[in-house]
């Protein structure tokens, strides 16, 4: 299972890597595995100010479709949109091309509230 050492992550398996004020959001390897063949990705929130742990999209897959969770509160200011052609990046490249979204982070210090990769790890037992 591939969890990097270099990001950061939350309990609902979305992976986050932090640029100056600005966050890139996908869902981990496990959580793609989870879910099986990404068959559609649908973030609408791009442009709007959310709050951590608010809904900013849904990823549907063969089995189910699940919501995403803002992992830090702040504007969206980009959706992945090769996404809209190719949803199976998310499983072939979940760190890589399969990225969801960018976020203008509105508040650092919940930075400090994300899992590191060991932890992450732990929660899912790997």
């Amino acid at each position: 299972m591939n969890i990097p050492a270099e990001l950061k992550y939350t309990k609902d398996h979305e992976w986050v890597s932090i640029e100056g004020d600005v966050a890139t959001v996908g869902i981990t390897d496990f959580a793609q595995g989870e879910l099986g063949d990404i068959v559609y990705v649908e973030v609408e929130t791009v442009d709007e100010t959310l709050d951590k742990d608010e809904i900013f999209g849904t990823v549907e897959a063969v089995k189910t479709v699940s919501d995403l969770f803002l992992p830090l509160s702040g504007e969206i200011i980009e959706f992945n949109e090769a996404l809209e052609d190719e949803p199976e990046k998310v499983n072939t490249d979940a760190y890589g091309d399969g990225w969801m979204i960018k976020i203008k982070i509105s508040d650092a210090s919940e930075v400090n509230g994300l899992l590191s990769a060991d932890a992450y790890k732990e929660l899912i037992g790997a």
